[in-house]
């Protein structure tokens, strides 16, 4: 896609989220004919023209972007499928999932601790999500609320078990853990606001299908 002319009517912001995920996120909107007018990488600025005229991407933090597209600062968002299910996903569309940045949500704990008996204490920043986890597995949990290294919380005798994302499940072995349930496997999503869905469609729509085409070109 060289151009998208019928996008230059109505301003669009697009939330990009930092990190890896944007790494693998600007080839696919490139391939889409839409690219940043600077090195995002390189630049310490949150917001960019793109070669699409009034097209316009943001670069925040994943857990920020479901806020962004909900209220509507931002008209589409790229976050992962992890942090939709702990946000919520009845606030927005949720139209493609663009298969990047792929891991998977599990559960994890000691390595052969087996079943802890009485009630668990789970450490993750995932709390709405390993909630309902346990709670669907007749599983009493106490959760506690981490942001981060999580892998120390068994160690220091803070919880039985964690839930995070696991990649190559490295880290977890380094730290004397294996991944034992599955709760989802996890992509980046695009998500769009739903006002503008209905007031600017034709414009969304015709983005839609161009990152449709670059997903399945590269697949």
């Amino acid at each position: 896609m060289e151009k998208l002319p019928d996008m230059a009517e109505q301003s669009i912001v697009i939330a990009l989220t930092k990190g890896r995920i944007l790494k693998e996120t600007l080839p696919l909107f490139e391939r889409a004919g839409i690219r940043p007018l600077e090195d995002i990488e390189q630049s310490r600025k949150l917001i960019f023209d793109t070669n699409v005229p009034n097209v316009r991407m943001m670069v925040i933090r994943g857990a920020d972007v479901p806020t962004y597209v909900e209220f509507g600062s931002a008209d589409l968002g790229v976050v992962g499928k992890d942090l939709l299910m702990e946000y919520g996903e009845a606030a927005f569309y949720e139209p493609l999932d663009l298969g990047i940045a792929r891991c998977r949500l599990m559960t994890a704990g000691p390595v052969g601790a087996g079943p802890s008996p009485g009630r668990l204490r789970v450490a993750s920043k995932f709390v709405n999500i390993a909630r309902r986890h346990f709670a669907g597995e007749g599983v009493q949990a106490e959760i506690v609320k981490l942001n981060g290294g999580l892998e120390l919380a068994p160690i220091m005798g803070l919880a039985d078990h964690i839930v995070d994302i696991v990649d190559t499940g490295n880290t977890l072995r380094a730290n004397g853990l294996e991944p034992l349930d599955l709760i989802a496997e996890i992509s980046s999503r695009i998500i769009v606001n739903k006002a503008s869905m209905k007031m600017k469609h034709g414009q969304i729509a015709e983005l839609l299908q161009a990152l449709k085409t670059a997903v399945e070109t590269e697949s």
